[in-house]
């Protein structure tokens, strides 16, 4: 015989038909299914425009006079009026005209969409007697060239010989 313990405390015998135990209830792992939220395709970053507008010569304006082997410290204001920022990756090149003792490429100062900047090149004014020039433009870092062409015209003259003072 199996007794148990009742709440009044009073025992319980088992075996009489009368008294019921219920089944031991059995827990069953039942799957949670999450629902993945469906994401619209990501949105293709918009390829930015380069551009650069020339706004004026800061030093030597066209058409200056330098004498053979002369120093020649020029600089144009520009715009970066595209919607790249330039960075590092940016040049300007020589495409035309004559190098002026310069190297053909130089670092394109880095700028922020819709601002100015300007572009210093040392150049050196020939040897010989004459009208120079020497033409410019800026290049992405894949290497395409963009915006307006800015340039340097000089002129060689030989430096003035001294004048003798004839009322010796």
């Amino acid at each position: 015989m199996i007794s148990l313990l009742t709440a009044c405390g009073r025992q319980a015998d088992l075996s009489s038909p009368d008294y019921f135990i219920p089944p031991t209830l059995v827990q069953v792992a039942v799957p949670v299914v999450y629902e993945t939220p469906t994401l619209p395709p990501p949105t293709p970053t918009p390829v930015c425009a380069n551009d650069l507008a020339f706004i004026e010569d800061v030093t030597v304006p066209d058409n200056s006079d330098f004498a053979p082997n002369a120093p020649v410290d020029k600089i144009w204001l520009v715009e970066n009026n595209g919607s790249c920022n330039w960075d590092a990756g940016y040049v300007v090149r020589r495409v035309g005209g004559d190098a002026l003792g310069s190297e053909t490429q130089h670092a394109l100062f880095p700028a922020r969409s819709g601002s100015e900047v300007e572009i210093q090149v040392l150049f050196t004014a020939p040897e010989e007697i004459g009208r120079y020039q020497s033409s410019w433009q800026a290049f992405d870092p894949q290497g395409q060239a963009f915006g307006d062409l800015f340039f340097i015209q000089i002129e060689v003259f030989p430096p003035p010989q001294p004048t003798e003072d004839n009322n010796n």
